[in-house]
């Protein structure tokens, strides 16, 4: 007898119950693989900033909000509370090699929301080692005009020597930027001076970007600097896991909708496979008079569980990569998520990703058809046929 022809002819044997069955898996399969990626995506996002940063220290006002963190790796706006006079103080400190202040203002372009940043040119392209793809970078400090991240100007078409009007001036572009990989492709550069002049802040900066020779004693310079003003200083790390934290709400919401979505699909199998057992009883009770045994039934039930597994897995995984690149540029839309830059939401394909989900897939069908199959291998020949 060749079980795997007669567990695909019982899987046929109903084509609408079958096709339901396995739309249920597909969709909770397909939920668990956009869902969890997209979190996935997101934690990679932020770390990936944060390593763009490139600041062992991160100085900022005193502010109990988690939130702030994430602005400052994505570059979004803070408010101006630093004296320029304190990052001098700081730049000053033994063993800090780099104290680089941060403006981040709110402008629009074409309507659109942009976040500004007011920068010391030369400080700021030797700690980020910016390459120009048109243009010429500044040339002083305090130069009218402004540097374009690469994303900003190809989804605004902007080119060099065009005017962007803020305050009712015109700052002409000097420059556009090679892609970086961080939120600098997304943002607008102004050098400070010329920024805080435009926007009224004073003498303030939003926050400063601290590197130092000693990253193993990074507690000695964090107590110099908060001799120096009552400041917050975090490491880069400290940062980096503060954010992640946040994200992490995020992730668990996302794992449970995915874990609902995967056990609603669990009792479709064990409702198809109940039935399954109902209407074969009279196959079931032949088998057994001919000599099968209770393991053989139980093999096949398992067999056809697992195969829904298989079944469901794949395209599951094909409709959850289609749908994620199909809802990516609107998700990324969302507030929280637009503060990431523009993130990767979409799920790349991987050999690994799609053998866990098929994996996945088969063992949560398998353990479904455990008890249907259970059933089914303790009904006696006799049983079988007076039932029918």
């Amino acid at each position: 007898m060749q079980m795997l022809s007669l567990v695909a002819k019982n899987l046929l044997r109903s084509k609408s119950r079958f096709v339901f069955t396995l739309l249920g898996i597909t969709i909770g399969m397909a939920s668990f693989v956009a869902l969890l990626s997209i979190g996935d995506n997101l934690r990679a996002e932020v770390t990936s900033q944060a390593d763009a940063f490139g600041a062992n220290l991160i100085v900022m006002s005193r502010v109990d909000c988690p939130f702030i963190n994430l602005s400052v790796l994505t570059g979004d706006i803070l408010p101006e509370s630093i004296p320029r006079d304190i990052v001098r103080e700081i730049a000053a400190i033994d063993g800090i090699t780099a104290a680089i202040p941060y403006l981040t203002m709110g402008v629009s372009v074409a309507d659109t929301p942009l976040t500004l940043v007011g920068i010391l040119p030369y400080e700021m392209n030797e700690h980020r080692e910016w390459t120009v793809s048109s243009g010429t970078y500044f040339t002083e400090e305090t130069e009218r005009s402004v540097v374009v991240g690469y994303l900003t100007a190809q989804r605004f078409d902007l080119e060099v020597g065009e005017p962007l009007t803020f305050r009712g001036l015109d700052f002409p572009i000097v420059a556009i930027l090679e892609p970086t990989g961080s939120n600098d492709d997304i943002s607008v550069f102004m050098p400070l001076d010329i920024a805080q002049e435009t926007f009224g802040t004073g003498d303030y900066v939003s926050f400063i970007a601290v590197t130092i020779e000693d990253v193993i004693n990074a507690e000695r310079y964090i107590a110099s600097i908060m001799d120096i003003a009552n400041l917050s200083v975090s490491t880069n790390e400290e940062l980096l896991s503060s954010v992640l934290l946040i994200l992490g709400s995020l992730n668990v919401t996302l794992q449970v909708i995915a874990t609902v979505a995967l056990i609603a699909a669990a009792f479709g199998i064990i409702n198809t496979m109940m039935t399954a057992i109902h209407e074969r009883r009279r196959e079931i009770g032949i088998l057994r008079a001919m000599g099968s045994k209770s393991g053989t039934i139980f093999k096949i039930f398992i067999a056809e569980s697992c195969l829904y597994g298989l079944l469901g897995g794949a395209f599951g995984f094909v409709v959850g990569f289609v749908v994620s690149r199909v809802a990516a540029p609107l998700i990324e839309q969302n507030e929280f998520v637009s503060v990431l830059g523009s993130p990767d939401t979409a799920v790349a394909f991987s050999a690994p990703l799609l053998l866990t989900v098929l994996g996945l897939s088969v063992l949560i069908s398998g353990v479904s058809g455990l008890y249907p199959a259970w059933r089914a291998s303790k009904l006696t020949p006799m049983e079988a046929i007076r039932n029918v």
